[in-house]
């Protein structure tokens, strides 16, 4: 799989989400930037930035910046990660974004994504800014020395391009169905 890079459209998709609506990546092109991350329920890693995801919908949703978490995980190898338990995890940890079910894994694999968590945002024209993981410490919130997503936002929000637009995505593999 080739991931997007920076610089490529954003691929369109429509999946539904933990509030048993549809969502389109097209419904939030009144936006000036849209985070997508792919993420899970069970992934250290992915828990470990879940509260960083919501305190960045929260400091820039007036912004006009909008998260969209995704989960393409197989849930019939993983039922941690059911449709079902992404519902119970988005109401106990207080989600502020939309959390979609990529059942499929379509779009996991047309956007390239392989971890949990990993980071594509894109700009008000829908191009790729940045690529990654979220910052450089998962474990302590507080050690953060590179918070280039955020650093990412706040570039684009300004109209540049985010001095770092790519990173290595630290975390869990996605988990893939077996294909025949």
């Amino acid at each position: 799989m080739a991931n997007l890079k920076p610089g490529d459209s954003a691929i369109a998709f429509s999946l539904k989400g933990t509030d048993g609506q549809t969502h389109a990546l097209a419904d939030y092109s009144d936006k000036n930037a849209v985070a997508v991350i792919f993420t899970c329920n069970h992934c250290p890693y992915a828990q470990a930035w879940e509260g960083r995801f919501i305190q960045a919908q929260a400091d820039y949703s007036d912004k006009g910046v909008q998260v969209l978490a995704i989960n393409a995980n197989n849930a019939e190898s993983h039922p941690g990660d059911s449709y079902e338990a992404m519902q119970q995890r988005a109401q106990e940890q207080g989600f502020n974004f939309p959390y979609l079910h990529d059942e499929t894994q379509e779009t996991a694999r047309a956007f390239g994504a392989e971890r949990t968590p990993e980071i594509f945002l894109f700009d008000k024209n829908g191009v790729l800014q940045y690529h990654g993981a979220p910052d450089d410490n998962h474990d302590d919130p507080d050690g953060v020395q590179n918070a280039w997503f955020r650093d990412a936002i706040d570039a684009v929000l300004a109209g540049n391009t985010p001095a770092v637009t790519t990173t290595e995505p630290k975390g869990c593999t996605i988990k893939w169905k077996q294909t025949a």
